[in-house]
């Protein structure tokens, strides 16, 4: 009889096979909806922690990022702020502190922020973060841990065709001049310089104004105006397109409603108005260029529902995102990384004290 001399399966320990988590073939890769190509939806075919996924597939979400401008992760594991902290480490490194501060926030848990603090009836315009400075994350990230009971979605659009929509000239003049901020601390009308700047010491404040070519002056015993000349159009530094990148609408104070702005005129003055936006050379921007800006975004918005874990991912110059009004819990965490500093001012970025303000 022939021997059978073949090996018997062990029955000893089973070697694990180990799968690769740099890899597209985890993922479903579909545009969120058919008539557009933001965000990109992305969704795991098995279980997969989000932290671990991205930071093994960098270059495929920069590629993603800066073709489509964002991305939705949807369906992977993320357990609550710690994991997204190891988000926004992994995908916009270095993370950025929330300083030079525009809207009330508060830190959660290291790099991770709560969106902006604002009443629930508010819409929030569409924006770039950080866009009114000279300094700004290119990576912004918002991570869903209670959608609304209805509303709330976080609308963007492509800073690209928004771009496209402004009219040549008034493009020109923005492009040549540049924005004038000019931003009112104190009195309770706004954010205080402490909340803004994250310090209780004015040395520090001057200190960050000046490496930030920011004008300052005091005023009284606790009020402090700034002025600065920023951007309106930038390049992006990987993919060489212009963006517009600014804002210009969601400071000017002819975009309040009208009975508010006139009571604030009324109680402070045009100089003493919270927040405002000029041209470069301190002319007003009429009320005409402001709706065109207006008219711009709106046109290029595109929304989602938001789900529970859903992780949004923008590159911050290409995308702009902001707010829609909302009923019941909304929780919506944020944070971001990758600062850049603008070079599309070139010769014409200096300090705002030779320039008059027309008011």
């Amino acid at each position: 009889m022939p021997s059978n001399n073949r090996p018997k399966p062990s029955l000893g320990k089973r070697q694990r096979r180990k799968v690769s988590l740099a890899t597209e073939s985890l993922v479903t890769i579909v545009p969120l909806q058919p008539e557009s190509t933001l965000p990109l939806l992305v969704q795991p075919v098995t279980d997969l922690s989000l932290t671990d996924w991205v930071a093994h597939n960098q270059t495929t979400i920069n590629q993603w990022l800066h073709h489509h401008g964002g991305v939705l992760f949807r369906g992977f594991q993320l357990q609550g702020p710690e994991d997204f902290n190891g988000f926004i480490q992994a995908v916009a490194h270095p993370p950025m502190p929330y300083t030079y501060r525009s809207t009330p926030r508060t830190q959660v848990q290291g790099h991770v922020y709560t969106s902006t603090e604002y009443p629930a009836n508010r819409t929030i315009p569409l924006h770039g973060e950080m866009a009114y400075t000279r300094q700004w994350p290119l990576r912004i990230a918002f991570c869903c841990m209670q959608p609304a009971d209805s509303g709330g979605e976080t609308p963007i659009a492509d800073s690209r065709r928004i771009l496209a929509r402004i009219e040549p000239e008034v493009r020109s003049q923005f492009q040549d001049q540049g924005i004038l901020y000019v931003r009112n601390y104190g009195g309770g009308l706004d954010l205080p310089w402490q909340e803004v700047f994250q310090t209780q010491e004015r040395a520090a404040v001057e200190t960050y104004c000046r490496q930030a070519q920011i004008e300052f002056t005091w005023y009284g015993d606790d009020q402090l105006q700034t002025r600065q000349i920023a951007q309106a159009v930038a390049t992006h530094p990987h993919t060489g397109e212009q963006v517009w990148f600014n804002q210009a609408h969601l400071f000017n104070i002819n975009t309040l409603d009208p009975t508010v702005r006139e009571n604030l005129l009324a109680s402070v003055g045009a100089d003493r108005v919270p927040r405002n936006t000029y041209y470069g050379n301190g002319d007003e921007i009429p009320d005409s260029v402001l709706e065109m800006i207006h008219q711009a975004y709106t046109s290029e918005a595109t929304l989602f529902p938001w789900q529970s874990r859903d992780v949004l991912l923008l590159d911050n110059m290409l995308t702009t995102h902001g707010r829609q009004p909302f009923s019941g819990s909304r929780k919506v965490l944020a944070g971001m990384g990758d600062p850049w500093e603008s070079h599309d001012l070139g010769q014409t970025v200096r300090y705002c004290a030779t320039v008059d303000v027309v008011g």
